[in-house]
């Protein structure tokens, strides 16, 4: 049964982020709040481009930068009911750059004796790393990852399978299976979609999901058409105001002008609140939207349950302080929410990205928060926290 959010939450909400923006938080923001596939709340306040006074708006295209990564999760789901992709299959089946592993171990770098599988990338147990300057591995991955920003606008700018099957010669941070890392699995999956389904990783996800499910402003670039849509990202200063953020990072072009060579399954895509609500919504609905079948029930149970081992638990909850939450294909699912920092349901699921973007299913709940901001160094920010207790606190009871 749908509910509602008081007149009293609402204003609540709106006025936490008239606060937020006046004090140099976030340049502007979009918030919706779905349950049930009814929209309960919407609100678009502050900038899209602070500049020119252009203002956030519903249909503002933003950088989802790792709320990507769901996405590529279940177009890895996809092929596994097709029977094209199976989770336990060895990465190098389908790029050989993976055929011959090796692993920092007490700084040497030594052979790895098992495959890394597609299994181990879903659940970021495949031991690649966004890098480091501290470890071997680390320093190898950062230099690539530089080497590609350096190529980014240029004739010579790597691929997506040119890009994971290189990652497949660099040291490992640990043997897969035996730890946990927030790192490039999802560009690595991203690549072993693109061979499995025989198309580019970006027509895949045009044909297979955001066509069926009307996604009509998401994609891996923003057309010309579009360009005058798209917000600007910023950062805040030490004086707690916004300072516009130009910069590319992860290989991934700011002005994502043009189709790029290397279509990022871990932080490439873009979209809208509304796009992005179907995405959600259809999970919500058990693989379907508006009566197209996107995923079948088995494959989406799959999608949004599983977790890791205690001892890899252990290193999301250092690194994200997300204690109550485990990690199972791109997401975090909320298995103990008691032990949470925040209002949560028990299975909910869900990921941000770098410029603050945020996604939360409650499935017992049909509940979908979908948040849109463009403030660099962000994921889950305290703002985002506050929002969602404030209207959980409410449609919870």
């Amino acid at each position: 049964m749908t509910g509602s959010i008081k007149a009293k939450t609402k204003l609540r909400l709106r006025e936490m982020l008239d606060e937020a923006i006046a004090q140099g938080v976030t340049a502007g923001v979009s918030l919706g709040i779905w349950q049930d596939g009814e929209e309960l709340f919407f609100t678009a306040q502050g900038y899209a481009d602070q500049e020119a006074k252009r203002p956030m708006e519903r249909n503002t295209i933003h950088r989802l930068y790792s709320m990507s990564k769901p996405v590529t999760a279940a177009a890895a789901v996809i092929l596994m009911e097709e029977g094209r992709l199976d989770p336990a299959q060895p990465v190098s089946d389908f790029l050989p750059g993976f055929a011959h592993l090796t692993v920092e171990k007490d700084g040497v770098i030594v052979p790895v004796d098992e495959p890394m599988t597609v299994f181990q990338l879903l659940n970021m147990t495949s031991g690649l790393a966004y890098g480091d300057d501290v470890t071997v591995a680390g320093r190898m991955t950062t230099d690539y990852i530089e080497e590609c920003v350096r190529r980014l606008h240029t004739d010579e700018a790597v691929s997506t399978v040119e890009l994971a099957n290189h990652l497949g010669t660099l040291p490992l941070s640990f043997v897969p299976g035996t730890s946990w890392q927030y790192g490039l699995s999802a560009d690595v999956l991203g690549a072993v979609i693109e061979v499995a389904s025989g198309m580019r990783f970006g027509d895949f996800l045009e044909s297979r999901i955001f066509r069926p499910l009307g996604m009509q402003d998401t994609g891996f670039y923003v057309p010309g058409e579009k360009q005058g849509r798209l917000a600007c990202a910023y950062e805040q200063t030490e004086t707690a105001t916004m300072k516009r953020y130009t910069g590319d990072n992860l290989a991934i072009s700011n002005a994502m002008a043009s189709n790029p060579a290397f279509e990022s399954g871990g932080a490439g895509l873009v979209s809208t609140l509304d796009d992005y609500a179907r995405f959600g919504k259809m999970l919500q609905n058990g693989g379907a939207l508006n009566g197209v079948r996107v995923l079948s029930r088995a494959g989406v149970h799959f999608l949004t349950t599983g977790g890791l081992t205690h001892r890899q638990n252990q290193e999301l909850w250092r690194i994200f302080g997300l204690q109550g939450f485990t990690y199972s294909n791109l997401m975090r699912i909320a298995d103990r929410p008691q032990m949470s920092c925040m209002l949560s349901g028990d299975g909910e699921y869900g990921w941000d990205g770098w410029l603050g973007c945020y996604f939360a299913n409650l499935p017992k709940e049909k509940i979908t928060i979908v948040l849109m901001q463009q403030r660099k160094d962000s994921g889950t920010i305290p703002l985002t926290r506050k929002l969602r207790n404030v209207a959980l606190a409410d449609l919870l009871g």
